[in-house]
């Protein structure tokens, strides 16, 4: 239940971001840009309703999704994506999950939860740079749930292997895109060879 993007300009950009000399301006620069293309592979399947406009020349048909879609960015990493997709979807209303892992069990814990009212029936788009364990994704996904969705698609950059199961194992009904998926986790739980710690990279914090 999961797709790949495989794009050659994403490749080049998600190059970029790995590379370990990458500064935290351009690795903010291509983690946008390189979501923004996400967004277009992602929203896709999306259905549409016509409606009737007017341009300068005629009345004609033209098109609205059918559906809202609402994005729900993991905090903080998930912070980095939100520019891209909102420059395809500048309509969308933004919810907000606080998650932090601890570092001796690897397991979620919950900080913070916010969600707009129309999240309801809507589309959920929850965005992570990294689907590493697994295990925050999958506590978003439980979350986001109890707000009765329409569909939930989970959004990452990188993904391991070790991650996409446990995903796959407690929502299968969810569906995974990422644009690489990664050989393996080390003993930390960190993506090999990955690009390092995603939110320290966005915000300078390393």
């Amino acid at each position: 239940m999961y797709t790949v993007i495989n794009h050659p300009i994403i490749k080049t950009k998600l190059s970029r971001m790995r590379n370990k000399n990458t500064d935290s301006r351009d690795f903010r620069l291509n983690l946008t840009e390189l979501a923004q293309f996400m967004a277009y592979e992602v929203t896709k399947d999306l259905n549409t309703t016509s409606i009737n406009i007017e341009t300068p020349l005629a009345k004609t048909k033209g098109f609205k999704l059918k559906d809202n879609i609402v994005l729900v960015p993991i905090l903080r990493a998930g912070l980095g994506m939100v520019d891209g997709f909102k420059n395809m979807i500048p309509e969308a209303p933004v919810g907000f999950i606080g998650l932090y892992r601890n570092e001796e069990t690897l397991k979620p814990v919950q900080y913070y939860c916010k969600m707009p009212d129309c999240i309801k029936g809507s589309n959920v788009l929850l965005l992570d740079p990294m689907l590493a364990t697994g295990h925050s994704g999958a506590a978003a996904i439980e979350i986001i749930k109890t707000y009765k969705p329409k569909s939930i698609k989970f959004v990452s950059i990188l993904s391991a292997p070790e991650g996409i199961k446990v995903i796959e194992k407690a929502h299968p009904d969810v569906m995974i895109y990422t644009s690489s998926v990664d050989k393996k986790l080390n003993e930390k739980g960190y993506i090999v060879p990955g690009l390092g710690d995603a939110g320290d990279r966005i915000f300078g914090t390393k």
